[in-house]
């Protein structure tokens, strides 16, 4: 039962809130389709980005494997490695409905000691093979985060359309059924009394 008093300007405001809730809820609705879409599409650069990390990170583990047949664990592990004091990451923003989606890369110029005990073919590959993991990770970072950034949004959008649909939309009407059916007795009451009179 209803606590607001059966008048035509309840109805109308009540009216009026209904349907502004309906106009939410569309928006909301349409609002998870575009985010929806958005994450599918960054789910697919992230997998296409993963599977080229793992390929580099794979190239990287098998120069790894020359570099130790050549040097021994001990010889690599003291192998001078790249330094990278010019290391900068690149990165771009643009918003979608509120979520930021970023895109990141890294930009350097790796510099190698000059002076290395024994030298070979298969360490510098190894170097370079794991320089080229550290420039694959930076973009799929930004992709992982974007994906979850997108998720929360998604989630929280879903809540509030869920709210919407199931709590306060079917709340209104219902009030707005009783305050129709109130109004609708009363107006029967006074025909009757007016015939009466």
């Amino acid at each position: 039962m209803s606590d607001i008093t059966p008048t035509r300007a309840a109805l109308l405001e009540l009216r009026d809130e209904s349907h502004s809730m309906r106009e939410g809820y569309e928006f909301l609705d349409e609002k998870r389709l575009l985010l929806a879409a958005e994450m599918l599409r960054e789910l697919r650069q992230y997998e296409t980005a993963w599977s080229k990390f793992e390929m580099t990170l794979h190239a990287a583990a098998a120069r790894l494997r020359a570099a130790v047949a050549r040097h021994g664990l001990q010889g690599v592990q003291v192998y001078p490695a790249a330094t990278l004091e010019n290391v900068e990451l690149q990165s771009g923003m643009q918003r979608l409905l509120g979520v930021r989606l970023l895109e990141a890369q890294l930009a350097f110029e790796p510099s190698f000691p000059e002076q290395t005990m024994r030298p070979s073919a298969e360490a510098e590959q190894c170097r370079r093979a794991y320089l080229a993991i550290l420039a694959e990770a930076a973009p799929l970072a930004a992709l992982a985060g974007n994906l979850e950034r997108l998720r929360h949004e998604y989630r929280r959008t879903e809540r509030r359309a869920r709210a919407l649909e199931d709590v306060l939309l079917p709340e209104v009407n219902a009030n707005l059924h009783e305050i129709e059916a109130r109004l609708e007795e009363t107006e029967q009451e006074e025909a009757i009394r007016v015939r009466l009179v």
